[in-house]
């Protein structure tokens, strides 16, 4: 690892592993003092099964029991299943990613939702976690907020963690994070050494300053974290970044083919970047499947697909789409 990343990891990685390491009375003082408003968002696309618990409980400990946060916000793409019922009956307040800035119609994916997110909320200060999330994790809220609540200089905080690997019924206590390993951390060891010393580059657990977000451009598919990764390092600097360990994050895991389309994403979204970003990748990703008898190619669209920074939207500042009723 480089000086500086070395350096920036020892300075500006914190720990909240739980609600115990948290200093909440000095979070809501600095809140206060700084007459911030907090937003959390969930963007979720069929995650009946989990989005209940996890907007609920952020509800109750931080809305109605500690006044930190001011609204959840559960962003729905398109679910099929009972996505927008379960988070609005759970407390949290829901908005249909189509339904926002209807002029600039709607795209597939899940930047989409984060990037819309940012017309339909009110706060000065957003958190991102993902919906499918397993277990406690009511301390990834004030954790991530943490840095950005008491040093006005990080304008850009991720969440780290281990990540057991389970799938088909077997867990393992690590392993999770495979695109992580194998795709995003080596590109970007090579593209942006200075970023090294982030342990989990693709985590979808983070938190920003709207001030930074609404300046930078979101890719609409998975490719987003690290989009806004490399992006925010050019428009803060890496003394504007910082991480905070969370301890654990369990989800449902997914298979190798999947894991192939979203790294082939990552990897478009790097090369959008980096130092060769006239390649042309074509745009897709072929996998093979077997058929038993041979193999079956599949092809996959991973070309990059991005909406620009929010600022530059038409009736973004005016307000006229910061709240769309649930």
């Amino acid at each position: 690892m480089r000086p500086d990343a070395r350096a920036w990891f020892s300075g500006r990685t914190s720990t909240v592993r739980s609600t115990a390491d948290v200093d909440v009375d000095g979070l809501l003082r600095a809140k206060r003092r700084g007459g911030h408003r907090v937003s959390v968002v969930l963007p979720a696309r069929d995650e009946e099964a989990t989005v209940g618990r996890l907007a609920g409980g952020l509800v109750e400990c931080w809305v109605r029991r500690v006044p930190l946060v001011d609204e959840v916000l559960v962003v729905d793409s398109d679910s099929t299943d009972r996505t927008a019922e379960v988070a609005r009956a759970a407390g949290a307040d829901v908005v249909a990613a189509a339904d926002v800035l209807p002029a600039c119609g709607s795209r597939p994916g899940k930047g989409e939702a984060l990037w819309k997110s940012l017309a339909a909320t009110t706060g000065d200060l957003l958190v991102f976690l993902d919906a499918d999330l397993l277990g406690d994790v009511t301390h990834y809220v004030p954790g991530l907020l943490a840095p950005l609540l008491t040093d006005p200089q990080v304008g850009y905080v991720k969440g780290c963690y281990t990540r057991p690997l389970e799938l088909a019924g077997h867990s393992s206590a690590a392993g999770g994070g495979r695109v992580t390993e194998l795709t995003a951390r080596p590109l970007l060891n090579a593209l942006w050494p200075e970023l090294a010393g982030f342990v989990q580059p693709l985590g979808g657990e983070y938190a920003g300053r709207r001030s930074a977000l609404e300046r930078v451009p979101f890719l609409s598919g998975y490719g987003v974290e690290v989009g806004l990764l490399v992006d925010l390092l050019g428009l803060l600097g890496l003394g504007g970044l910082a991480q905070v360990d969370l301890g654990v994050r369990r989800h449902t895991s997914q298979d190798q083919e999947a894991l192939g389309r979203m790294a082939g994403q990552v990897v478009s979204a790097v090369l959008s970047r980096g130092p060769a970003a006239r390649v042309d990748t074509g745009g897709l990703l072929t996998q093979f499947r077997s058929d038993g008898a041979g193999f079956v190619p599949v092809s996959t669209p991973v070309a990059v697909d991005e909406r620009p920074p929010m600022v530059t939207v038409p009736g973004y500042r005016s307000g006229e789409a910061r709240r769309i009723p649930s």
